[in-house]
């Protein structure tokens, strides 16, 4: 028996329901292709990826590839994250140089350094909301939403008590300065399409 497996019949046999067991039934589950799942407060999200969400992130995934290796820089990737039942699979995470992962195969959330969420027309409450809140009680020292919907970007960074201390927001167009954080890059938004 896996350690997934026994943590799963664990759970079962409790009647505690786990990120685990959630994840087990998604996968039995016949999501569509090209739909990107995640569990939000015990909540299961699921959206379309569409066009102009691909391309933030691929513009987003190449700036941030020239200063870090592909090892660092992931995509669609579970990580659980602080509070109940929070497993996401952010549209960009940057890890720690360090950062192994844990028996089982996950990341750490302690060692996630930037996080940016595109937004989807049907989750950006989650991405304002409570993904925001597990991000600042984990502590990750750099959190950027991109909305294709209104053509701003939000940052947030200095997490401190389960909260971001500094937000900044302005158009795409804008670059988003990050030498002050530990990604010490500037990203351009110029080429960001809008919805």
């Amino acid at each position: 028996m896996t350690v997934l497996e026994d943590r799963i019949e664990m759970a079962r046999s409790s009647g505690e329901l786990t990120l685990d067991m959630m994840f087990e039934w998604l996968e039995r589950m016949p999501v569509p292709e090209g739909y990107k799942v995640e569990i939000v407060e015990g909540n299961i999200f699921m959206a379309p990826q569409r066009d102009t969400h691909w391309e933030i992130i691929a513009a987003i995934y190449d700036q941030l590839r020239t200063k870090y290796p592909r090892k660092r820089v992931k995509s669609d990737v579970r990580i659980d994250y602080p509070g109940h039942l929070n497993g996401f699979a952010s549209d960009v995470t940057v890890m720690a140089e360090d950062a192994e992962k844990q028996p089982g195969g996950l990341w750490r959330h302690e060692d996630v350094e930037f996080v940016a969420e595109v937004i989807s027309k049907k989750t950006a409450a989650n991405d304002y909301g409570p993904k925001k809140d597990a991000y600042a009680a984990a502590e990750v020292p750099v959190y950027l939403v991109v909305d294709p919907y209104t053509g701003r970007w939000h940052l947030y960074t200095q997490p401190k008590d389960g909260e971001y201390r500094g937000e900044l927001g302005f158009d795409f167009g804008d670059e988003i300065d990050l030498t002050g954080t530990v990604v010490d890059l500037v990203l351009k938004t110029d080429e960001f399409p809008r919805d």
